[in-house]
């Protein structure tokens, strides 16, 4: 039938256009977004409820900690367990809180120097067997640290470093975690930035200087908390390494302090708990948006 046949026909006998089914469209948010934020909130709850612990205990009066049924919030709060822990004779917290500082700090500020110009040179330099040692580097990822221990001791003992701050800091400098991810990121700067800088007579310390570092910002922020949270948080090399009681660091002094009074007076071990998590909270406050930064556009390139 011709579109002028169709026009001449009756209202009623005009053909009637097939009924599209309205179409279902699936309702934003609802129950998929509430049972994400549900176990989001669950997980949060385990993860925040013994830092939560920690901090209750050690405001809590010792006569109250064991009583039952548990309190969730204190009845009588105090501080005299923050006070013991900075006053006892047997206690150096203040020096055992330097020296973490100073440990942790050194380690990174070495560790991102020897990492950063390990890894340029993995990236951009060309050498005999640059493949081979780097998947050599690789493989000593998988070697515990267990193994190296011993020998790592008796170089120290050798060195005449032990019971001192060089003989903590300069064997965990060389991470081989730090020149992988270091090289990864020198990988994904273009090529193009630094031949125009050699065309322009730069060399290669001032490339890696000027240009390369500059760009692999995130990078070195990530390895900066990953080395500092390490080094703050390591007991094993330390505890091995330190003798005198005032060169111990934070984290061995706790393990001295949970000996002394961890039977008899739990909330003084929960205060210097308390103490020591400090710098750790404060360095995930503000570098966490540039570390979730840095992974999420990590490249693995080869």
């Amino acid at each position: 039938m011709s579109a002028f046949e169709t026009s001449q026909l009756p209202p009623t006998a005009q053909p009637v256009a097939a009924a599209t089914p309205p179409v279902r469209r699936r309702p934003r948010g609802s129950w998929p977004a509430a049972g994400l934020y549900a176990g989001l909130l669950a997980l949060a709850v385990v993860v925040g409820f013994p830092f939560y612990w920690m901090l209750l205990i050690s405001v809590t009066p010792e006569s109250q900690i064991y009583r039952w049924p548990l309190r969730f919030l204190p009845s009588a709060p105090t501080l005299d367990n923050y006070v013991q822990i900075f006053t006892r004779a047997d206690l150096q917290i203040e020096r055992w809180f330097a020296n973490s500082v100073l440990v942790a700090t050194a380690e990174t500020l070495l560790t991102l120097i020897v990492c950063s110009l390990a890894a340029y040179g993995f990236a951009r330099l060309e050498f005999p067997g640059r493949n081979t040692i780097f998947y050599a580097l690789l493989f000593a990822l998988m070697v515990p640290s267990q193994v190296t221990l011993i020998p790592s001791f008796l170089l120290v003992r050798w060195l005449g470093w032990l019971d001192s701050y060089q003989g903590v800091v300069l064997p965990e400098i060389a991470g081989v975690f730090g020149v992988f991810l270091l090289r990864q990121f020198f990988l994904s700067v273009p090529r193009e930035l630094e031949e125009a800088a050699i065309i322009d007579g730069a060399g290669r310390l001032r490339i890696f200087w000027k240009i390369s570092l500059p760009l692999v910002r995130s990078g070195l922020v990530a390895v900066t908390i990953i080395v500092f949270l390490g080094s703050w948080n390591n007991l094993f090399w330390p505890l091995i390494v330190l003798n005198r009681l005032e060169m111990r660091t934070l984290t061995v002094g706790l393990t001295v302090l949970n000996g002394t009074y961890g039977a008899e007076q739990r909330g003084i071990v929960m205060a210097g708990a308390a103490v020591a998590s400090v710098p750790v909270l404060i360095v995930y406050g503000i570098f966490q948006r540039q570390i979730l930064q840095s992974i999420s556009i990590t490249g693995l390139k080869g």
